[in-house]
């Protein structure tokens, strides 16, 4: 069955009192409505300091973009009133399945906020999504095993700038 109504709308739906927060051990997990990233979005960009390295996919300003227009989310999860982590995800449909992909996570205080991915899961099957991915590092193999999932693939990259003219 497909979901009905647009990306926004079945994000806030998720969000929504139907759907509080969810509360880890030390701290709370929330995905951040399009509309309130603004609000957010200076505690975030040192979180996502990390992801601009050499072969970096997305800019700053493209996760910026590509979330407040509900193409990508943005999950926080916030300790007190810090906001400790965070991660990015985006749905990838192909004619066999539609994914929710982890496009990127960064922060502390892992142990704190890792139990709460059933949340990510229901998300993604809220919004119609049979699998989950997460692009990272090999790290995460050894410790997303503990919670169901294996490792399917590698991607295996080669840089060609140097060889443009």
């Amino acid at each position: 069955m497909e979901p009905t109504g647009t990306l926004s709308e079945r994000a806030k739906e998720f969000i929504s009192l139907r759907n509080p927060l969810q509360r880890g051990s030390n701290c709370k997990v929330a995905l951040v409505s399009p509309d309130d990233v603004h609000a957010i979005w200076e505690s975030v960009v040192p979180l996502l300091e990390p992801s601009q390295h050499d072969q970096s996919e997305f800019s700053i300003s493209d996760f910026f973009e590509l979330i407040t227009e509900g193409e990508m989310h943005l999950w926080v999860a916030i300790e007190g009133k810090e906001i400790i982590a965070c991660m990015i995800s985006q749905f990838h449909t192909v004619p066999q399945k539609r994914v929710l992909r982890i496009i990127f996570i960064s922060g502390e205080g892992m142990d704190r906020w890792i139990e709460n991915f059933p949340m990510v899961e229901n998300f993604a099957l809220v919004n119609g999504c049979t699998f989950l991915e997460v692009w990272g590092r090999k790290a995460w193999i050894k410790i997303l095993k503990a919670w169901d999932w294996d490792c399917k693939y590698h991607i295996i990259t080669k840089d060609l700038t140097s060889r443009m003219h």
